[in-house]
């Protein structure tokens, strides 16, 4: 059975070379140009990935991404025209797996498209047959149930803030590039994407530090990367 993709775009020229690629590699791909009837696709139909915009008529971007994250989670990858790195911070804080900013090449969108799903898909098939625990100073990391405990209270996580966080808790003192990282968890390039991995570290130490400006697990290597600290 073909992967279902839903396209929330409105500019329809782009929507349809986006269509015409991805069908191309065996996607079945809808294509809504109105927000507010493309949250009502995502949130009433099954599909594997959401590439969505963020200026729509009706309801934008941001407000798509908010809604079905609360209730889904489906990847979402995040297209717009605008550069701004506030833009970027805001989808990726709301719960969006990727942000590409336009123009980028259709083969670049269904790379990505093919890495989020095939990461996904490892996820949901990886059986485990007894929990898999990680306990560093307070932290409970539960690999099998995905779920994250500090001091005992349960904590949500996004799907790539419980893969960064897990990663780096599972080589613990190591030091790791932004673009390791983005390699690592995004299983792409970075292609100057380095502010994903910086405001997903933003939101889990917002989660797992008891203060943000003295982090006590994920430490800043100034001019190198990130290390989680044991």
């Amino acid at each position: 059975m073909k992967k279902k993709i839903l396209i929330i775009e409105d500019e329809i020229e782009i929507a349809e070379l986006e269509k015409d690629y991805l069908e191309l590699s065996e996607f079945e791909v809808d294509i809504e140009p109105n927000g507010s009837k493309g949250l009502e696709m995502a949130l009433g139909q099954d599909y594997s990935l959401i590439v969505l915009d963020l200026m729509l008529p009706g309801t934008d971007g941001f407000e798509i991404c908010k809604q079905v994250r609360e209730k889904k989670d489906v990847p979402i990858l995040m297209v717009s025209a605008r550069k701004d790195d506030i833009d970027k911070i805001r989808g990726l804080g709301l719960g969006a797996d990727d942000y590409m900013t336009k123009p980028f090449s259709p083969s670049e969108l269904v790379a990505r498209v093919k890495a989020h799903l095939a990461r996904y898909e490892r996820l949901l098939g990886s059986p485990a047959k007894e929990n898999s625990v990680i306990e560093i100073r307070g932290i409970r990391i539960d690999k099998t149930a995905r779920r994250v405990f500090i001091n005992g209270e349960e904590k949500p996580f996004t799907t790539k803030e419980f893969d960064l966080l897990t990663f780096l808790a599972s080589n613990p003192n190591h030091v790791y590039t932004k673009d390791e990282l983005f390699r690592e968890i995004w299983d792409m390039e970075s292609i100057g994407d380095i502010a994903t991995v910086t405001v997903h570290i933003k939101k889990i130490r917002e989660k797992i530090e008891a203060d943000t400006s003295n982090p006590q697990y994920i430490e800043t290597i100034w001019g190198v990367g990130y290390r989680f600290k044991v």
